[in-house]
């Protein structure tokens, strides 16, 4: 384990040092304080509130979020295996020896909530009504459904590409990262094999507040779902008195997945997070976000996006063949990912799938 304080650093005098020594145990605690395990970073992005990403020596594939109270631990979503859950779970301690007391599912989707099997008997889950059903097998396996399998099915062929491009390689220092490459990815086709989808235990409709006593005080800890969005049941997670808030895959930096999204209604439930008086945007996947800027973005994106593809649906074109044709360059200044026509079929299928309800 290792850990960095990134404050710019400072000539001081003799007495300022004395004084910067005394006070050192809580410099390591202020906010931008880095914490790094084998498998994760941690960021302190406000006292006790940890933005947890990984390393890459264990496929974790999603963000999480670690609040620290003064007697115990929330943890905000799973990761995508068992195993990365693990490694989270092995982690923390690096940061607090106060028990895990709940874990928070921002939504089902496998990379966030497919590492709740990991967690102790004991740890309260806590989701949204529509979290528990798809984990609950109440719609169907969620491990046969199209958004699991179009992620883990090319896994294998991920593999031997890696080790095909291991055999071929000479260069020492750049086969020694292909092969790190391929343990991570062999270890993860692992880990899916032995997942078991587990649902919260503690549901939500539209908002639950908690209370986590501090040093300071109480943290309040506002949990809310403004409505349909990147699934059926996302839910953000709200910190009022420190002005964060923990976005899942409702809203990223760049364009989210929308293979399980209410494309139609997505806009709307961006409004209500736009409610919320924050300064910073903990997404899903990508770093801390300061501007609010990306959200009326990705609004506009959702709205355009949608129009395009139901004038395809009116006209009879086929959802494949839509998703090659719609143009949607005129948005390519706001997301980096767009450079030529053509949307991700998932999507598209999607929308057409509720074009046809």
């Amino acid at each position: 384990m290792k850990t960095k304080n990134i404050l710019k650093p400072i000539t001081y005098s003799v007495s300022i040092l004395l004084g910067a020594v005394l006070l050192w145990p809580a410099m390591l605690l202020a906010q931008d304080t880095i914490v790094e395990t084998d498998s994760h970073r941690f960021q302190q992005v406000a006292e006790g509130v940890w933005f947890a990403t990984g390393t890459g020596s264990v496929f974790t594939m999603s963000n999480a979020m670690v609040l620290v109270g003064e007697n115990d631990t929330l943890v905000v979503d799973s990761h995508v295996t068992g195993a990365a859950a693990q490694a989270l779970l092995d982690s923390i301690p690096a940061l607090t020896d106060k028990p895990i007391r709940y874990l928070v599912n921002s939504h089902y989707h496998f990379d966030h909530a497919h590492g709740n099997q990991s967690f102790p008997e004991g740890i309260e889950i806590i989701g949204h009504e529509y979290t528990r059903i798809k984990l609950n097998g109440e719609r169907g396996n969620v491990l046969e459904e199209s958004t699991f399998r179009s992620f883990s099915d090319p896994v294998p062929a991920t593999i031997a590409n890696l080790q095909r491009q291991v055999a071929a390689e000479s260069d020492t220092s750049r086969k020694a990262g292909l092969q790190e490459r391929l343990r991570v990815q062999q270890e993860y086709l692992a880990a899916i094999q032995q997942v078991v989808p587990t649902p919260p235990n503690i549901t939500l409709d539209r908002k639950m507040t908690l209370f986590q006593d501090t040093a300071n005080g109480s943290r309040e800890i506002q949990l809310h779902h403004f409505g349909r969005a990147h699934t059926g049941g996302d839910v953000v997670i709200y910190l009022p008195q420190e002005k964060l808030v923990f976005t899942g895959d409702m809203m990223l930096p760049g364009l989210a997945y929308m293979g399980d999204g209410h494309v139609d209604e997505w806009p709307e439930t961006l409004e209500g997070l736009k409610t919320l008086d924050f300064d910073k945007w903990m997404p899903g996947h990508g770093p801390v976000m300061e501007s609010r800027e990306p959200i009326g973005n990705f609004q506009t994106y959702l709205r355009d996006l949608w129009e395009k593809t139901s004038a395809m649906h009116r006209r009879g074109v086929s959802a494949d063949q839509a998703a090659e044709q719609i143009d949607m360059t005129n948005h390519s200044s706001s997301f980096a990912q767009i450079r030529g026509p053509g949307v991700d079929p998932r999507a598209i299928r999607r929308i057409y799938q509720l074009l046809n309800n």
